[in-house]
């Protein structure tokens, strides 16, 4: 079976919303692939408009370039100029005493649990939709015998302090209880959309941490577009937490990596839990090099990834009939989550439509336009902008969300 004919296949079963694989796709973002076939249409002219994550940034000529010129040497023995110096110049953009730079953000969350939780069988309190819960397959139990207890994530992100309260542990040393270390908060919320969490929520979060003794770690992968939607610097949003992990190859268009700051003990234990995990890099400069670039250069740009989120959710919502509900208030950064109201037409179809091309398609808009994102929770779809998507880009996902609108309902009310 050709590669092609096998993707037409599947792309089938997303047309039809009651067979498994669209099924398996509602339950999160990583089970809608890529469409490869371009439809019945066979548009010559295809453009793609990659809205599935952040992460499918691609490194520019100028970060390109100083990869290729990065001074390198052995990270491990602390030998690599270019890390010592990415790894300072991070450590005082959070306001951090050290930083320390990892390969993965699933990494970078798992060894601050494991530094700030010393023994098996302590515990950290997580949003019941944090990433670090749902995404990072339960590393925290699997590999560091942490025990993980929840407070309900509300739609801002946030949880109810009172609620985060009564999950902190009293009891220990009895042995029947484990023993609270730490709480875990996510700026800014994934699965919430983007949201950002407010100033005064982190601030309180402190204060109910340091009066039990706890230490806060927030899973930063995209603090910098909170910082840029506040208006602030990322110091400000860190100084109510201990320790952060910032993901730099999201819409700071780094290949890979993370950084973890926090004290300096903090991050000497890091380096040690790092290695075992096996992320400790020899000449990682190459990769520094472009975390470099990332923070000095990228963040700026941010803004216009939240500008084009926006656009296009006002457009769902101009949409004409009105098939899309959006909560713009809740449209704060480059994260876009927006639900189906017409119950035939679920998210899982939505989503193929979008990603293939269609008869009459390239007559219609010029050229051929494959939108991609993922079907989500809820009756609801995720789009996420990036430096890779321009206004031009944005303006040809509306043109596609508008022409799969117009198809549908033709078919819908039988018009030829």
């Amino acid at each position: 079976m050709s590669l092609r004919t096998f993707s037409c296949r599947i792309l089938s079963k997303l047309l039809n919303p009651g067979s498994p694989p669209a099924a398996a796709a509602v339950r999160g973002y990583h089970g809608a692939g890529r469409p490869r076939c371009p439809g019945p249409g066979g548009a010559a002219h295809v453009r793609v408009v990659d809205l599935r994550s952040d992460t499918v940034t691609k490194p520019g000529p100028a970060m390109r370039q100083a990869m290729a010129e990065a001074e390198v040497g052995d990270d491990v023995m602390g030998e690599d100029p270019t890390v010592n110096d990415f790894q300072k110049i991070a450590a005082d953009m959070f306001g951090m005493e050290a930083a320390l730079f990892v390969p993965t953000g699933t990494m970078s969350n798992l060894i601050a649990v494991m530094v700030h939780c010393r023994e098996r069988g302590d515990e950290m309190i997580v949003g019941d939709l944090s990433h670090l819960h749902i995404y990072e397959q339960g590393g925290s139990a699997q590999l560091a015998g942490v025990h993980a207890t929840t407070v309900t994530t509300l739609p801002n992100g946030t949880f109810d302090l009172e609620q985060l309260e009564s999950k902190i542990r009293h009891g220990y040393p009895d042995p029947h209880y484990p023993r609270s270390r730490l709480i875990c908060v996510e700026n800014t919320h994934n699965i919430q959309g983007g949201r950002v969490l407010p100033l005064s929520f982190l601030q309180e979060v402190r204060a109910l941490a340091d009066r039990y003794g706890l230490s806060v770690h927030m899973d930063g992968a995209r603090v910098m577009n909170a910082a840029v939607f506040q208006g602030v610097t990322p110091s400000t949003i860190l100084q109510h937490t201990h320790t952060v992990s910032v993901c730099l190859s999201k819409s700071l268009g780094a290949p890979v990596g993370t950084i973890l700051a926090g004290p300096r003990e903090f991050v000497a234990q890091a380096v040690r839990c790092r290695k075992a995990l096996g992320g400790g890099m020899r000449q990682a400069g190459v990769l520094a090099a472009a975390g470099k670039v990332s923070l000095l250069d990228m963040v700026g740009r941010l803004e216009e990834d939240h500008c084009n989120t926006r656009t296009f959710a006002q457009a769902l919502l101009q949409c004409d009939p009105a098939l899309f509900a959006v909560d713009m208030a809740a449209v704060e950064t480059n994260i876009l989550r927006f639900s189906l109201k017409d119950p035939s037409l679920s998210p899982a179809e939505f989503c193929a439509r979008m990603g293939q091309v269609c008869d009459g398609e390239e007559a219609a808009l010029g050229q051929g336009i494959q939108v991609l994102m993922y079907p989500y929770f809820g009756n609801s779809v995720r789009a996420v902008w990036h430096l890779g998507i321009s206004p031009e880009d944005t303006q040809l996902a509306i043109s596609k969300m508008q022409f799969v609108v117009s198809q549908y309902m033709k078919e819908k009310l039988g018009v030829q």
